[in-house]
């Protein structure tokens, strides 16, 4: 009874027009706070020179992949809480997969990149800029996303190339793996392996080496003395570490946690996290618990008065 599909249905949240607006209204000032937030944290990088150093440079890397991140499924699933229209094509629900992979697991690898960049400089800060040289940066932003497109497309292309059957509601509000394997009518045993080998790659290795990083971190902070210093270490690596337990927690919960027959709910949940809450929190907690990135919104803010 194989079928071709063409399309698939997305059955989002709710069909109550009434939650479907306000959703629409909540998620839409969600994702231009995301966009506007990455966009400024992204400016201020490259405008401002004293923030022209390893840390910054990985910051950006981070805003450009929360901007694309949310830009993937976001704008689609507004359009359908509007009402025009809940169908996807099979093109651009194997896309939205795509992109997702690609995203999610470039994050991933990212974030253990800053850990790494953190631990050189307190653990290591004399020989700072001997270690973390542009070179090493160039080629960890490369490896990341490198990472990420190689094993995204991997995913992707076992995923899209199962033969789907109907019906072809897709119980999620964007074409998220785990949802669109359900509808696959032949066995997806070596997909989900392969996802649950992937998050051990890309989600409990990298925060392992985060762990192992922050020990080394706190071990130098016990032997600092000076109240002064604690506080300039616990604000440099503060915002890191709320991004990476906020990150990773959601991540190894949904991907590897228990799994039931009404977890939908629960998938649809953290996949918002991800596409907005996370993407649009990021700008907020860097600028917020960052002395450097502040004095660079502030002298902007001057500039563009003068």
């Amino acid at each position: 009874n194989e079928t071709t599909v063409t399309e698939f249905i997305l059955l989002g949240f709710s069909s109550n027009p009434a939650l479907q607006l306000c959703l629409f209204g909540l998620f839409s000032v969600l994702y231009s706070a995301t966009l506007m937030g990455n966009a400024l944290v992204f400016v201020l990088i490259c405008l401002d020179y004293r923030l022209h150093s390893p840390m910054y440079f990985f910051l950006c890397h981070l805003s450009i992949v929360d901007i694309c991140y949310a830009s993937n499924n976001v704008p689609h699933m507004l359009r359908n809480l509007l009402g025009q229209g809940r169908t996807i094509s099979f093109a651009g629900c194997g896309t939205q997969i795509h992109l997702y992979l690609i995203f999610a697991l470039t994050e991933c690898v990212l974030l253990a990149v800053m850990s790494y960049d953190r631990y050189v400089a307190i653990c290591h800060p004399l020989r700072y800029a001997l270690i973390m040289n542009w070179r090493l940066c160039l080629t960890l932003a490369a490896v990341s996303w490198a990472f990420g497109f190689v094993f995204g497309t991997l995913q992707a292309s076992l995923a899209l190339h199962l033969p789907f059957c109907g019906p072809c509601e897709v119980d999620h509000f964007f074409c998220e793996i785990l949802a669109v394997l359900k509808l696959a009518c032949t066995d997806t045993t070596a997909n989900k392996v392969l996802i649950f080998a992937v998050c051990v790659c890309f989600l409990l290795f990298p925060l392992a080496l985060i762990l192992i990083s922050y020990l080394h971190i706190l071990a130098t902070i016990l032997r600092i003395r000076s109240a002064p210093g604690w506080h300039k270490t616990f604000s440099t690596c503060g915002s890191h570490l709320t991004v990476v337990g906020l990150f990773y927690g959601n991540a190894i919960f949904m991907y590897m946690g228990p799994r039931s027959s009404n977890s939908s709910g629960r998938e649809k949940v953290l996949s918002l996290f991800y596409s907005l809450v996370s993407p649009c929190l990021n700008p907020l907690i860097y600028s917020l618990r960052n002395k450097q990135v502040k004095e660079a919104l502030m002298k902007l803010q001057r500039r563009r008065r003068v």
